[in-house]
């Protein structure tokens, strides 16, 4: 799975909307307007470190276990650390990909959850860098 695009957080903007506080059921519906709680920023609840987080849009299928689809916009954070079973974006040899990132007995591996890839493990002669760590996933149903 690799990096389609990269994007950037504005911000400069707030969209609150009402945040309903009460389980929804796939029944019979009830009166919303009840439950009201508050508001929600999705910049404030999806973004903890504005100045260390940008998006990516993503393609291929290697992470699609782990939840992630061809055209999904991931968010990242640069601010925390990227360590054993984190999902990252990672650049190795010039390439943008996105893989769970594994330490074992002193090695990395880069890992796919898809079972027709293959763990790629970094070598020394490997040009490597983790660019931050996914902390959510949006994409349409």
């Amino acid at each position: 799975m690799k990096v389609q695009a990269i994007y950037y957080p504005d911000q400069s903007t707030e969209c609150k909307r009402p945040l309903f506080m009460v389980p929804v059921s796939a029944g019979f519906p009830s009166p919303a307007e009840d439950y009201i709680e508050g508001s929600l920023d999705l910049n404030k609840h999806l973004i903890k470190h504005p100045a260390a987080t940008f998006f990516v849009k993503v393609t291929g299928n290697s992470m699609i276990d782990a939840g992630i689809h061809p055209g999904d916009i991931l968010i990242v954070d640069r601010s925390i650390e990227p360590t054993d079973s984190k999902v990252v974006i990672a650049v190795v040899n010039g390439d943008l990909t996105v893989k769970r990132i594994r330490v074992t007995k002193g090695k990395v591996f880069l890992m796919p959850e898809n079972k027709d890839y293959e763990p790629l493990q970094i070598e020394a002669e490997m040009s490597f860098e983790i660019w931050g760590v996914v902390t959510n996933v949006i994409h349409r149903l």
